[in-house]
């Protein structure tokens, strides 16, 4: 049998809805059975691994950064890149035209920059490819 492989293409930026939270989740799912994945992050998605997010306190609630735990996207991202690191099973690539539109260029280590053509390369090696658009 052929190598299992999944495309995912995301374009919701962190935060604004729980699409970004599930594709992260069946990224996790699949790398945890061996599956090689592929991630293109497209619009807002190539926010999904900027370095400089951090997590905030709760004002609201009286807690303190560390009392709130929240989490943060690149810190998901991250822990997925580590996960496929020992067999190389994840490609994450951020659309290059997105990036720059967003001033997203500084991201987390282990992500890429390419373009469109990239993600109908990476659809076509994959046995099934999943696209995750905005509303």
């Amino acid at each position: 049998m052929a190598e299992k492989r999944l495309t995912v293409a995301l374009m919701d930026p962190p935060y604004e809805s729980a699409a970004s939270t599930t594709a992260l989740r069946i990224i996790s799912a699949a790398l945890k059975k061996g599956i090689h994945v592929n991630v293109f992050a497209y619009e807002g998605a190539v926010n999904l691994t900027m370095k400089d997010q951090a997590p905030h306190a709760n004002p609201v609630k009286g807690t303190t950064v560390e009392e709130e735990e929240h989490p943060t996207t690149k810190a998901f991202v991250s822990s997925l890149l580590e996960l496929g690191k020992s067999h190389p099973l994840l490609t994450w690539v951020n659309c290059g035209l997105c990036v720059d539109e967003r001033g997203a260029g500084n991201w987390i280590d282990g992500v890429k920059r390419g373009g469109p053509a990239d993600f109908l390369k990476m659809a076509l090696e994959s046995t099934n490819t999943l696209v995750i658009p905005t509303h």
